[in-house]
């Protein structure tokens, strides 16, 4: 049994080896601090491959993706994937895809990735993706969401002894600053769908998020109608099969950051809920009061309209 840190490590150098397909197996091993027989031996003990094959699985799946993505010409596809010879990577291509580099490129439908016992996968534009180390199921991510609340509530608790009463009782001035600078509401809506497209963007593969200065009504509808549906099933689909904790390299960040399925949607619940707060409450001051306080609660199950308007009876306080 291999354990985490060391089959990072040893991820680590087979990750970075794929920009130079020719390597020497014991190259790599050295790059491991391993002799090629432990590495060797490792390797095919957590992935189920032996290393030279994991490897040329990956080439594979990333020269696929990029045939699929590019215009670039097969020859250089086949040689960035360590093959001198187009036909030699053809040969190779038709065991693996069933169909010939440039068939694949016409075909429709399919993804990239090749059947693997470990579940390790080439993610573009450079990476990996690895599965999780344990299952999951999504109200596991929700759970891990209340933990989080609950957690953080009580660190805000036990910081209150650390002000004075004036303090405690001062009227609090809204900014958010550190979410988003001078809100408007037209501001916080593009920021609401840009949030969704940047996602898609990285989960996808791709290098820098995307841009569109258009933040006219119309086209934040067109744009959300576009990501919305998109960023479901990238996120969800992921949940729903127990891949929350599956991570994934986000090359549009600088440098490049590793990020779960599950984070990203506790990430994007959390902000977003402050984004909506604020649109509803400039749509409230603008005389468009129908959305109440865009309580979640009715929607997720239940009878009540908004849980923040009910009367409640308390306990003494005495």
């Amino acid at each position: 049994m291999v354990d985490a840190d060391r089959l990072r490590q040893i991820l680590e150098v087979i990750e970075a080896s794929l920009d130079e397909p020719d390597i020497a197996g014991g190259d790599l091993a050295v790059g491991a601090h391993l002799s090629r027989f432990h590495f060797d031996r490792l390797v095919r003990g957590a992935v189920g491959e032996p290393p030279g094959a994991f490897r040329r699985r990956l080439l594979l799946e990333r020269a696929a993706h990029r045939l699929r993505t590019t215009d670039d010409a097969v020859i250089d596809v086949a040689f960035d994937a360590g093959y001198a010879a187009p036909e030699a990577f053809a040969r190779a291509f038709v065991r693996a895809f069933g169909a010939s580099p440039s068939g694949f490129r016409r075909r429709r439908g399919g993804g990239h990735e090749l059947p693997a016992p470990s579940g390790i996968h080439f993610h573009p534009p450079g990476g990996l993706r690895l599965p999780a180390a344990t299952r999951s199921t999504p109200m596991d991510v929700v759970i891990s969401m209340l933990d989080h609340h609950l957690s953080l509530t009580g660190e805000i608790i036990d910081r209150l002894r650390q002000v004075d009463g004036e303090a405690l009782d001062r009227p609090i001035e809204l900014s958010v600053e550190g979410i988003d600078r001078d809100p408007t509401l037209r501001s916080v809506s593009a920021r609401l769908v840009a949030q969704l497209e940047m996602w898609v963007s990285a989960l996808q593969g791709a290098e820098r998020a995307p841009v569109d200065p258009d933040d006219s009504p119309g086209t934040l509808r067109r744009r959300l109608d576009e990501a919305a549906p998109r960023f479901r099933e990238l996120v969800v689909g992921a949940l729903q099969e127990g891949r929350g904790e599956e991570t994934f390299i986000d090359a549009t960040c600088q440098p490049p950051q590793t990020f779960s399925y599950g984070g990203v949607l506790a990430h994007v619940l959390t902000f977003s809920a402050v984004r909506r707060t604020l649109a509803i409450g400039a749509l409230e001051s603008a005389g468009v009061g129908d959305l109440g306080a865009g309580d979640p609660m009715r929607f997720v199950g239940g009878t009540g309209q908004d849980a923040s308007t009910i009367q409640r009876r308390w306990g003494s306080t005495d």
